[in-house]
């Protein structure tokens, strides 16, 4: 057992002191007019917020199975540990960043929603009028607790567990809520500009595919890929059924994003479906032209991308329009890889090539392909006339990159200057599983009897 110090404490004191700060808050009556809610809205959101819930234990099963094994539980571990950590952060102030009375249309008041204080009797959202205000909150936080979850896969196999956590809030209340209020409170900067977001381009994927890029930086470069060593994933039962996860869940992450049980939900799981399918057979498809064999990798990992393409554009686009954004996501992410496996850019799991670049092409796609035909409640693309919302999404793109990417930076650098960053050299060797939580497999060098020889074997360690 290691020797506790005082930064080993401060997790357990902020979460003590923000439970008991929780005991004084006045308690008030919930739903008290219920005749202004449509029902069959609260159920389906009931329903579509438990689907987006189910994303982040698919991602963890997703990113678990393509890293080394000796590190699957760790990954899995560093990404399911934030439905824990932001949901706590979302209703203690993330919720009132986001949501909140809107401070220039950058930020919203802390004060507004602060321990989620007036949220289950207040009014319902300005967007979302047939639903109670709590549960907009309620499905709201799943998506802010993904956000930070995807960021792992470009840090995996070296990052220390506590450092990420601390990293998990700070972006959660310095990158996802900002971006969050820009683009989806109807005061917020991105949102008078006429920045199309429908379900999150820009404030889960570009912001997370930044921060990874971002994270990937400052973490610099594992040993095996500096010594160009291949390792192949641990399991790839294991990464078929995140991506059957994320692909079931994503239906209530887009369709949701409806905010109501209506033509529009359906016209969003269609276009979602649709993408997605399009994008995992391209990717293959674009793999066999280039001489590989088809993969079942390559089908989950193409489909993830046509996920998140279709994401911004899932409630203002028509499916014919949905399979264009899948198969041309798949190919600019399939390049991209190819591209970053040249360079000395160590982003373990391709989250910047894929979520990254995905929800950009999907953001750009959207300024063209968007029409008012599906959504009158959006606006007419670049396709029917209308080069002004192509341009606005442009420099809303452009302003979520550069931020994310810069206050990111800072935030990996910071951390690293408060409690180190990254595991020790022997630690990344023997494995994060075994190291940061005594569990799975680790890595030890035996001599083989006979011609002295040395050999790695696993040991399973026992918490």
């Amino acid at each position: 057992m290691k020797k506790t110090t005082f930064q080993d404490y401060l997790p357990f004191i902020f979460l003590a002191v923000v439970s008991i700060i929780g005991i004084f808050i006045p308690s008030l009556p919930v739903f008290e007019d219920a005749s202004k809610y449509n029902f069959a809205d609260i159920a389906w959101i009931l329903v579509a917020s438990s689907l987006v819930f189910l994303m982040t234990p698919g991602l963890s099963f997703f990113y678990g199975g393509m890293v080394n094994k000796r590190n699957v539980i760790s990954t899995m571990m560093q990404s399911f540990i934030a439905t824990g950590i932001i949901s706590i952060v979302w209703v203690v102030v993330g919720f009132s960043l986001a949501f909140g009375q809107s401070y220039h249309g950058l930020i919203g008041s802390p004060s507004t929603f602060f321990m989620f204080n007036n949220v289950g009797s207040g009014a319902p959202w300005s967007l979302a009028p047939t639903i109670p205000l709590l549960l907009f909150a309620l499905f709201q936080m799943k998506f802010a607790i993904i956000t930070p979850a995807l960021v792992v896969g470009a840090v995996a196999e070296r990052i220390r567990f506590t450092s990420y956590v601390l990293f998990m809030v700070l972006f959660s209340l310095l990158v996802y809520a900002p971006i969050a209020h820009w683009t989806w409170h109807p005061d917020g900067i991105l949102f008078k500009l006429g920045v199309l977001d429908f379900a999150g381009g820009t404030v889960v994927h570009i912001s997370a595919g930044c921060a990874a890029l971002a994270g990937a930086i400052v973490l610099k470069r594992r040993k095996d890929h500096i010594e160009k060593k291949e390792l192949q994933p641990a399991n790839i039962p294991f990464v078929l059924l995140g991506t059957g996860l994320l692909w079931f869940g994503w239906f209530g992450f887009n369709a949701g994003s409806a905010l109501s049980a209506s033509g529009l939900a359906a016209s969003a799981f269609a276009t979602t479906n649709t993408a997605t399918a399009a994008a995992g057979l391209s990717w293959v498809f674009f793999d066999v032209v280039r001489g590989r064999k088809p993969s079942a990798l390559g089908f989950c990992i193409g489909a993830v991308v046509g996920l998140v393409a279709i994401t911004p554009a899932a409630g203002f686009v028509a499916i014919p329009q949905s399979i264009f954004i899948g198969f041309i996501a798949a190919i600019i992410s399939n390049l991209a890889v190819h591209w970053k496996s040249k360079t000395s850019i160590d982003d373990t799991l391709d989250v910047f090539p894929c979520h990254g670049l995905g929800g950009m092409v999907g953001m750009l796609l959207t300024g063209i392909f968007a029409t008012k035909t599906i959504n009158s409640a959006g606006n007419d693309g670049w396709l029917y006339g209308n080069f002004e919302l192509f341009k606005n999404q442009v420099l809303g793109l452009l302003l979520v990159v550069a931020y994310s990417f810069i206050v990111s930076y800072g935030i990996f650098k910071l951390i690293n200057f408060i409690h180190p960053l990254r595991v020790s050299d022997e630690e990344e060797e023997l494995g994060l599983d075994a190291t940061q939580h005594n569990e799975g497999y680790h890595s030890s060098v035996i001599a083989v009897s006979g011609n002295g020889a040395l050999k790695e074997e696993d040991e399973l360690v026992h918490s």
